[in-house]
């Protein structure tokens, strides 16, 4: 037997709808059993993305069985807002930001490691690999592929809408309110590894002789080996960071 379901998502969730859908209260049919979580994912919308679900004015969990008539409220996360009343269905925040994100985000992952923040990447991560690291490890995981993050292993994710190098570093930023917390120049671009101040004399046998000559400070990743310094590339990266920070702490 079917069931007809008014339902209305709300701010950035709208995203993620199809165009007729957003911003407005559609009526939707659904067969017997199916939950809040079941309609929400059959329209577009992970589970990972919603905070919080009203069902004729009243919070409710992703497992909520709709009957016929309901109205369904679905918000995303609140920030503002005081919400301690309502039922939260996201898993209480990771304690440190760590991520992992699909192999179409290499270049999101670089930019995020720039900032200072664990970025797990692989260019041949299958799904599989992409959700046992997400849960094995407690990493947030950033990806454009919706289904993905219908997996209910996933507890944290994010859709990331963007696609501009700046404008996905700046969505990450507000998404997740990392601003305070970049320290850029202190994780590996190309693998992740922490950087660490060397002597220069420990490196030297690894630096062209022009750096040799010209430059002193190093660091070098603790896991690859490779060895950085503020050659002619760092005012620019560092123009990068200044501004995407500028950007999403710009309320």
């Amino acid at each position: 037997m079917r069931r007809r379901v008014e339902v209305r998502f709300y701010a950035e969730l709208n995203d993620l709808l199809a165009p007729e859908r957003r911003d407005r209260t559609v009526t939707v049919e659904v067969a017997e059993g199916t939950t809040v979580k079941d309609l929400a994912e059959s329209l577009g919308i992970p589970h990972t993305e919603i905070d919080v679900i009203l069902v004729n004015g009243e919070s409710v969990g992703f497992g909520h069985r709709l009957r016929d008539g309901d109205r369904v409220s679905v918000f995303p996360v609140f920030e503002a807002l005081d919400v301690t009343p309502l039922v939260r269905l996201r898993p209480q925040p990771l304690r440190e930001p760590r991520f992992v994100l699909d192999v179409h985000l290499g270049r999101l992952a670089r930019g995020l490691r720039l900032l200072g923040f664990d970025a797990w990447w692989s260019s041949d991560a299958d799904d599989d690999e992409l959700v046992a690291v997400s849960t094995r490890q407690q990493r947030i995981l950033l990806t454009r592929d919706r289904g993905l993050l219908k997996r209910a292993a996933i507890t944290h994710g994010y859709y990331v809408r963007q696609t501009d190098r700046r404008r996905e570093l700046v969505e990450v930023l507000r998404r997740f309110d990392l601003v305070g917390a970049v320290i850029p120049f202190t994780r590996c671009l190309a693998c992740n590894g922490v950087l660490t101040p060397v002597a220069k004399e420990t490196v030297v046998d690894r630096l062209p002789p022009r750096t040799e000559r010209d430059y002193h400070e190093f660091a070098a990743c603790a896991d690859c080996g490779r060895v950085y310094w503020r050659g002619s590339h760092y005012d620019r990266l560092a123009a990068l960071v200044d501004e995407v920070c500028r950007a999403a702490d710009d309320t």
